[in-house]
């Protein structure tokens, strides 16, 4: 039950990454203007805001991706969460520095927290919920895959 709405929502917050992205990299200028609180944070950098934007396609491929390969997973789940996190950490850093108020949390909440819990829930889910991943799938029968190398003879040595 839990699988087909987890697997659902990495596929949507893929999706919303690789339209952010979209967007990021044709329109710019637009982005910036549009998006809630971004002119506060400094003057139009065309190439910054591109440079963000292909983190948020890499992060929405990786979540499609790792939607469709329950192999991999966790992996390909993990390092868009750990980007989504520390971004949403770097924000609360400037407010506690005084950089923003509170406030700003409040606003950006929707666009860079809340992916960044979806995505630690999601990483864990898959981490803890073996129905993760096919059936019969070595990489997740606890015999091979990261974390779990079964242990291969030195060469040379008698068995």
């Amino acid at each position: 039950m839990l699988k087909p709405i987890c697997l659902a929502v990495a596929v949507l917050l893929g999706i919303m990454a690789i339209l952010n992205s979209a967007f990021m990299l044709v329109s710019p200028a637009e982005w910036y203007v549009v998006v809630p609180g971004v002119t506060t944070t400094g003057p139009f950098n065309q190439h910054f805001i591109r440079d963000i934007g292909l983190i948020y396609l890499f992060i929405g491929t990786s979540l499609l991706t790792g939607a469709m390969q329950p192999r991999f997973r966790v992996l390909l789940w993990l390092m868009p969460t750990l980007w989504l996190t520390s971004h949403a950490f770097f924000h609360f850093w400037e407010v506690a520095v005084g950089i923003c108020g509170p406030a700003d949390l409040v606003r950006d909440f929707p666009a860079l927290t809340m992916p960044a819990i979806i995505g630690a829930l999601l990483t864990l889910w898959a981490f803890y919920n073996p129905s993760a991943c096919l059936q019969g799938d070595v990489a997740c029968s606890g015999d091979a895959g990261v974390g779990h190398q079964k242990s291969q003879p030195s060469p040379g040595r008698l068995t």
